[in-house]
């Protein structure tokens, strides 16, 4: 079956604003975890929404080109493509379960990927780099909404620590190359992305996608649907095309070196259990629904606020979550074969 062509959201005034950050010679611009969710959203916004400038060269990377754990093979791709800008979306990630009994290696691999691309960066003399942070990195015990100032305040969940810690050396090192070399490393956050391309694996997946996969295969076997957890948990879901336009956007005009989240407001937070509701409708499932509340819900809240991004894009028109939740499933549907499942 065809992939189907994304869904186009008109952005003329973020289009018309876009400027890069180099006015002298070719802009190559290499971006790392190409494959996967949010760099085939921003491959879509490039190549297919006008975003991309006359002269401009995007190049999206995925495992297959280059291992980024293994220094060598980090080298290897940077002298291969000669960027001169990088978005760094590539990471050891899985889901909530793995994450709880494999914290040491989502710490290890995830540590070393980022040093491994920050320093070839900077030894190659790459002009601007954008890494991808996740919101589980900010302190669990705090105070809402949680915000660009708060990431270094306490322990993460202890859920998924490993992975927590190595992303937020991740802005440690930024400051650290401004300081010392002054370089223009930042990082954007989103909240918790939705979107074709995702990894829908029921056990490793993002929660909305392995949910949808659950209640695809409900749906064809004829069963009940069981939810992990209570449903109480709440999120800010944020579509990935947004987020794909949003970092174009970053890598272009946004000159700070502190992070910046990208999310919908805090009014747009829904519970697990919403969401399953709009997964199900969606996928006109009309089976039981059942919560295991002997599992964790993990982080019962994480709510984020988005005033910096307001402050620069007041605007930006992101898409409704259960659009987003319409779009993600008429896509599952529409590639069941070749869906990462």
């Amino acid at each position: 079956m065809p992939i189907p062509v994304y869904q186009l959201k008109e952005q003329p005034a973020q289009i018309e604003k876009m400027e890069s950050d180099t006015k002298v010679g070719p802009v190559r611009v290499l971006v790392t975890g190409g494959s996967g969710l949010l760099g085939k959203a921003i491959e879509h916004v490039v190549m297919n929404e006008g975003l991309k400038r006359e002269g401009e060269e995007w190049i999206f990377l995925s495992s297959k080109d280059a291992d980024l754990v293994d220094l060598k093979q980090t080298r290897d791709v940077f002298e291969k493509y000669r960027p001169t800008h990088v978005i760094h979306l590539a990471a050891k990630v899985g889901g909530l379960f793995q994450h709880m009994k494999e914290n040491l290696h989502f710490l290890r691999d995830n540590l070393r990927i980022n040093d491994n691309l920050l320093q070839t960066a900077h030894e190659m003399d790459v002009v601007k780099v954008v890494s991808c942070l996740s919101s589980c990195i900010f302190p669990d015990k705090t105070t809402y909404p949680i915000d660009e100032t708060m990431i270094h305040n306490g322990p993460p969940h202890d859920s998924n620590f490993g992975y927590s810690y190595a992303k937020r050396m991740i802005d440690v090192q930024n400051r650290g190359y401004f300081q010392q070399h002054g370089r223009h490393y930042t990082a954007a956050i989103p909240t918790n992305v939705v979107g074709p391309y995702d990894n829908f694996n029921i056990e490793n997946g993002h929660v909305l996608s392995a949910l949808i996969n659950r209640t695809h295969k409900a749906k064809v076997e004829g069963t009940s649907l069981t939810v992990c957890g209570t449903g109480a948990a709440r999120r800010q879901f944020i579509y990935s095309l947004d987020v794909g336009r949003l970092l174009v956007w970053v890598l272009r005009e946004y000159e700070e070196i502190e992070p910046i989240i990208l999310s919908v407001g805090e009014e747009d937070e829904i519970s697990i259990k919403d969401a399953v509701e709009m997964i199900a409708e969606a996928l006109d499932f009309k089976g039981e629904i059942k919560y295991d509340t002997s599992l964790s819900d993990g982080q019962l809240r994480k709510t984020a606020s988005n005033a910096k991004l307001r402050r620069y894009r007041p605007d930006f028109n992101f898409t409704p979550v259960k659009e987003a939740i319409k779009l993600t499933c008429d896509w599952f549907l529409a590639n069941y074969d070749i869906a990462r499942k």
